[in-house]
């Protein structure tokens, strides 16, 4: 039941994943705050946006440095994110996963077969999200039953029109960490292009 939860995965729980969680956070909360002052605990009350990784070696390490620097350069915030290794349970409590590559969308489906058609690589998911009519979605409305509800029917959507189809190579996120600023600055682009449309179609 609400929250509706969505569980970010990549590898390490350093870079990806967590840049994912924060970003989606804030889309949510300017959202929220377009309707008027609002705490970020209201957010997560809508939409809980958490993230894991498949390894395990970073688990309780904050977030890599130019990964936070790319979320708080965009409105984000970093406090409190801890590394944690992905669980079944996450798996099991999340209504969408969103892993960053086809690898480890494998991973979590293997983890969990019955995970299958709510699993999606970010970038499948944001190609997927632009075919859905949001019009046949239940009403929109800034409370957790509403935002549960189309949340869930959203990615229900999204598993019908991908008709079995395989994710693309280009939907994959380049891991970047060890890299420079810039690299981070363009996952972090295309991790926008997914949650800010994901964002808008939850709380329009």
């Amino acid at each position: 039941m609400p929250p509706f939860t969505v569980l970010h995965v990549c590898m390490g729980n350093i870079c990806r994943s967590p840049m994912a969680e924060r970003l989606l956070a804030r889309e949510v909360q300017e959202r929220l705050g377009r309707q008027g002052p609002t705490d970020p605990g209201r957010a997560d009350e809508l939409v809980h946006s958490h993230s894991a990784g498949t390894g395990g070696w970073h688990a309780g390490e904050e977030m890599n440095p130019p990964a936070a620097r790319q979320v708080t350069a965009r409105g984000g915030d970093v406090a409190g994110f801890a590394a944690r290794k992905l669980r079944s349970d996450q798996i099991d409590a999340a209504d969408l996963v969103l892993t960053a590559t086809a690898d480890q969308q494998e991973y979590v489906v293997a983890l969990r077969p019955d995970a299958a058609a709510r699993t999606f690589v970010l970038g499948e998911f944001g190609r997927l999200l632009a075919t859905v009519d949001a019009g046949g979605l239940p009403p929109a409305a800034a409370t957790p039953d509403a935002v549960y509800a189309r949340g869930v029917a959203l990615v229900d959507a999204a598993h019908a029109a991908r008709e079995g189809a395989a994710p693309l190579p280009a939907d994959d996120l380049d891991d970047p960490w060890g890299r420079g600023d810039q690299c981070f600055h363009r996952v972090a682009d295309e991790i926008e292009e997914t949650v800010r449309p994901l964002a808008a179609v939850l709380l329009p």
